[in-house]
């Protein structure tokens, strides 16, 4: 029960929220008792109650899920500014985890109009498509859907090696820099399942294209990482 003290209601049933979460009364990712029977353990009513949620889901304590409820958030393994390019190799191991890869297949595929804009080559004939699982001690983080030129893969075996960025720059083509797009999404149909994630798990969405120093455009990546264990932040310069 909340012990009556000066403070608002809602405040104290933030408190007792996170010594909860903090004693392991409720684990991380673990869902809340319905709002019916939180608010009679806590002998509050159910408007101090959503008062505190919503706070705390601001907080990045809980999530709430509509239709389905309110989750301990889990925290994030891998935190990274997105200003930094990492390749998710580095991102892992900068975590103190072992970075893993589950191949799952590459196929030579014609190009078309889309990846010949994107590749800035109007005589781009063949685009590789690589098709991967990382892992970090074992367990799927991030699935990845990356496009290179066929004239840089020719004759190699790129499926077999844990980092593309470091097998650009053994066949000598360096990635400088990377634009970037980021889409929030939900349960994704084919994603969500390979990576493993719980019902209500969302996933972040990085479209990059990758260039060289000479601004050429060498890696197009779509790398969908499990939003409850990436966390990307930026730093933003008033000008």
């Amino acid at each position: 029960m909340i012990k009556a003290d000066h403070r608002p209601l809602y405040l104290q049933v933030i408190d007792r929220i996170k010594d909860d979460i903090e004693q392991k009364v409720y684990e991380e990712g673990e869902k809340l008792p319905s709002e019916f029977e939180l608010s009679k353990i806590l002998g509050v009513s159910r408007a101090t109650l959503r008062e505190a949620l919503r706070l705390l889901e601001e907080e990045g304590v809980v999530v709430r899920r509509h239709g389905v409820g309110t989750f301990v958030h889990s925290k994030p393994l891998f935190s990274a500014g997105i200003e930094e390019l990492y390749s998710v190799t580095d991102m892992i191991i900068k975590a103190n985890m072992e970075p893993g890869t589950i191949f799952l297949s590459s196929s030579v595929q014609e190009a078309t109009d889309e990846d010949r804009r994107k590749f800035m080559k109007e005589d781009l004939k063949e685009i590789v498509g690589i098709e991967r699982v990382r892992t970090a001690d074992g367990s799927p983080v991030v699935y990845c859907l990356d496009k290179v030129s066929n004239e840089l893969v020719e004759n190699h075996s790129i499926h077999e090696t844990k980092s593309i960025f470091r097998f650009l720059e053994e066949v000598g083509r360096t990635i400088s820099y990377a634009v970037t797009y980021i889409e929030p999404i939900g349960y994704h149909e084919h994603v969500s399942e390979i990576l493993e994630c719980e019902p209500g798990t969302s996933l972040l969405l990085l479209k990059q294209m990758h260039y060289d120093q000479a601004e050429q455009p060498l890696l197009y990546s779509l790398n969908y990482f499990r939003a409850d264990k990436f966390k990307f932040h930026v730093v933003r310069k008033r000008v």
